[in-house]
């Protein structure tokens, strides 16, 4: 199940620079299917309600150009509920996936 996110009252920040999603091998993942590489960003997702520290996963051939302190908008944002058995306990939780992060350039 994806959930799309409306993110039009959500201010996003990067708190983390991009870097490879790593599997448990610490080789970098690729998605199935196309063979894209995937690449992991913390963003701060402030509202009226307060922040929460997400990391988001990009699909994309080339890590995306962002950095630190940059005000983003996630492109698509969806959250994907998960849930696994490993060693007998029962795991779960949200994963966030975005096509792209655009850099929102401030007016002057």
């Amino acid at each position: 199940m994806r959930l799309l996110i409306n993110t039009e009252a959500v201010q996003f920040t990067v708190t983390k620079n991009p870097d490879a999603k790593l599997d448990g091998k610490r080789q970098q993942r690729f998605e199935r299917g196309s063979n894209t590489p995937m690449w992991t960003v913390q963003l701060m997702a402030l509202d009226s309600n307060g922040a929460e520290v997400l990391n988001v996963t990009v699909v994309a051939a080339d890590r995306p150009q962002v950095s630190v302190g940059q005000t983003v908008i996630p492109v698509d944002l969806v959250a994907l509920p998960w849930a696994n058995q490993e060693d007998g306990k029962m795991r779960s939780g949200v994963a966030f996936r975005a096509d792209a992060l655009r850099v929102l350039v401030p007016s002057a």
